[in-house]
């Protein structure tokens, strides 16, 4: 085998080994993205789930705070 058909069967040894590397980093981001946006998904909906209930406190603090506005005026008259 001459030199420069060593040097190649080396050169096509390394690109290959270097094809399946990135093959693998590619697979392995892949699924690391799917992960994220499953989380990113979850803490979506959970930040909405939180809105609704933050909107829910804050309509009853009103209407107690009202209430209590209420009371104290009746208590002044």
């Amino acid at each position: 085998m001459s030199k420069a058909a060593s040097a190649t069967d080396r050169v096509d040894d390394a690109l290959s080994r270097l094809e399946l590397m990135v093959e693998e980093r590619l697979r392995a981001e892949s699924v690391r993205s799917e992960e994220l946006a499953k989380r990113l998904n979850k803490l979506e909906q959970q930040h909405d789930e939180l809105k609704k209930v933050a909107m829910d406190v804050e309509g009853r603090l009103e209407r107690a705070m009202e209430y209590i506005r209420s009371l104290l005026a009746a208590d002044q008259e």
